[in-house]
């Protein structure tokens, strides 16, 4: 299953979540406030692997958002 970043409108907060693909976020709450239905942001992508070939994650700076905890 994928894991998606939400952000919670009130206080902020980015966390993410392991959920399918068909599954929506309007049954999630804020890990931190409890406010109801989060807002799915982007998250910054390290690159696909291709055979053994692992690719060097991009700098910090260049992800537009976001969860902060990988950089």
């Amino acid at each position: 299953m994928p894991i998606y970043e939400y952000q919670c409108r009130k206080c902020e907060k980015v966390f993410e979540v392991i959920q399918k693909m068909n599954e929506g976020g309007d049954k999630l709450k804020c890990p931190a406030c409890g406010e109801p239905k989060p807002e799915k942001i982007m998250s910054c992508c390290s690159g696909f692997v291709k055979g053994s070939e692992f690719p060097s994650p991009p700098p910090a700076s260049s992800c537009g958002g976001g969860s902060s905890h990988f950089s």
